[in-house]
């Protein structure tokens, strides 16, 4: 009689095992594993800028920019820059991270060079956030076409 509960104790167990694993598996994808947000951009995206555009990939419409200057920037950003219409919107794939969000402003023009700053700005009050990473695209207006000039990327954090 011992042996028996031994038994049904041990199907019990493997039972709820097996029930845990299952439910731990819902969230799989067709592969087996984790499914992943999809990379798409920010409600707030820029006019013109199809949303769910992935780092290294450019809008249809844009051109891309072969004159960049990335030194400034950090390691984990995206490199891709474009321009659309008549060359004075300049495109840029930024990167957010679950409360931050992500901006770009124009720090200067000269002659010679284009300074994007990219911006993510973060919640100065805890809060719990997602851990995910979007890079959104976003653009920048310049005073006159980007032409043969060189684009100067930076990117920084800050709280607001």
């Amino acid at each position: 009689m011992r042996h028996i509960g031994t038994v049904v104790g041990t199907g019990v167990l493997l039972l709820v095992i097996s029930a845990c694993g299952s439910a731990q598996n819902a969230g799989t994808g067709a592969g087996g594993g984790p499914t992943l947000p999809t990379a798409t951009s920010s409600s707030e995206s820029s006019p013109g800028v199809p949303p769910g555009i992935a780092p290294g990939e450019i809008p249809p419409d844009g051109k891309p920019v072969t004159k960049l200057d990335t030194n400034a920037l950090s390691s984990e950003y995206p490199r891709t820059v474009w321009t659309q219409g008549d060359g004075k919107t300049v495109g840029v794939i930024a990167q957010e991270g679950g409360c931050g969000k992500a901006s770009a402003s124009v720090l200067e023009q000269s002659a010679t060079l284009v300074k994007i700053e990219l911006v993510e700005t973060l919640p100065l009050d805890k809060q719990a956030c997602t851990m995910d990473i979007r890079f959104p695209p976003l653009t920048v207006q310049l005073a006159e076409p980007l032409g043969e000039r060189t684009v100067a990327l930076t990117s920084r954090q800050e709280q607001k």
